[in-house]
């Protein structure tokens, strides 16, 4: 264990990550994770977590901490009556589904194969932030399903391997098929939900009895971590979603496109160098 003059500015890094995660959950509908997940990374590597668990325990770390988030999140968003409820209880079944099915995919996986998905999902996100236009549209409302289903199982796959709420993925969505990006944004709280409560449980199973875990860990869930940044996001959650109803985010979109392209380039870098 380093010593506690090397962990504070990192226990700094985290309660700073948690304040813009917990803003970005309200603002973009998302759990913060695609922040959460590479600051973690970096965290278990300084306290000497082996790198065969090191990705694994930021990703299934990132879902416990947008749990409570995202539950704080989509009641704020739910009052203000803009939640599509209807296309989310349509998803009660797909999106916990393909969340379940991230993470048995993650217990097979290799620390390795973790950070290229991460990085490359990232790269897409974040073009899809940068260059968006709201004039695009695939068609003028929700497909239905088997279609929609299957969207929701995707967003639950993608987002189980990325250690994230599926906001941006659920943005994207609606706006091409015409809803408002207000009602995306609400909506996709919502959707954090059914991502996170699943893939808490799925990566406590994924990782049972893994070696090499640190203190006070089940499975892939560090509740160390857990409890430092949850009370942090909880309290910043609500300043996002009043910030999502006042603001417009295209610059916000942009810089936080950037923010994945360098992450993306870290998490490229460590596999290849």
């Amino acid at each position: 264990m380093p010593p506690i003059s090397e962990l504070l500015p990192f226990v700094a890094a985290l309660l700073a990550a948690g304040v813009v995660a917990g803003l970005l959950a309200g603002l973009f509908g998302v759990g913060g994770g695609a922040i959460l997940v590479p600051v973690f990374y970096q965290m278990f590597g300084l306290l000497g977590i082996p790198d065969e668990v090191r990705m694994h325990l930021a990703l299934g770390t990132s879902l416990a901490i947008i749990v409570p988030t995202s539950i704080r999140s989509f009641s704020a968003h739910r009052k203000r009556g803009a939640v599509d409820t209807a296309l989310l209880k349509g998803w009660i079944v797909a999106i916990p589904l393909g969340t379940l099915l991230a993470t048995a995919i993650a217990a097979y996986a290799s620390s390795v194969a973790l950070r290229l998905i991460f990085a490359c999902i990232a790269l897409i996100l974040a073009f899809r932030m940068i260059f968006n236009r709201e004039s695009w549209r695939l068609g003028d409302d929700l497909p239905p399903n088997p279609v929609r289903f299957l969207v929701g199982s995707g967003i639950g796959v993608l987002s189980g391997l990325m250690g994230i709420g599926g906001g941006v993925l659920n943005n994207t969505f609606m706006t091409l098929y015409g809803r408002p990006i207000h009602q995306a944004v609400a909506t996709s709280s919502g959707v954090g939900v059914l991502i996170s409560l699943p893939g808490l449980i799925g990566y406590i199973w994924a990782g049972w009895g893994a070696a090499g875990l640190p203190p006070f860990s089940t499975g892939y869930i560090n509740w160390l971590a857990v409890g430092l940044m949850i009370p942090v996001t909880l309290y910043t959650a609500p300043y996002g979603a009043k910030l999502a109803h006042a603001l417009s985010k295209k610059q916000l979109e942009k810089a936080f496109g950037v923010f994945l392209i360098v992450i993306s380039a870290q998490f490229f870098f460590s596999v290849f160098h």
